[in-house]
């Protein structure tokens, strides 16, 4: 009886850790909030606003940035000021 309650404890241990592995190796949450002159894509991960992505309806796309990227530990809502970054190339 004993074995039996030690090898089903082990077993939901073992579960709930690969249920938490799995839940790590998840991708950002995206948030869409469309308008009408421009999308706006948020991506949230663990919680935190990472990045900001806004797709006007004229123009090109471009991503919100933290001015001090050195602030904020990769939170975005704790970023004193945001502003805009094009990107120039892509290969």
């Amino acid at each position: 009886m004993i074995r039996r309650l030690l090898a089903l404890a082990a077993l939901f241990v073992f579960c709930g850790s690969a249920i938490t592995a799995e839940r790590s190796l998840d991708g950002p949450d995206v948030t869409i909030i469309a308008g009408e002159q421009r999308t706006v894509y948020e991506y949230w991960q663990n919680g935190q606003l990472r990045m900001v992505k806004v797709v006007p309806k004229i123009g090109k796309p471009y991503y919100l940035t933290p001015r001090d990227g050195t602030r904020g530990f990769g939170d975005l809502e704790r970023a004193d000021m945001l502003l805009p970054t094009w990107v120039l190339v892509e290969f």
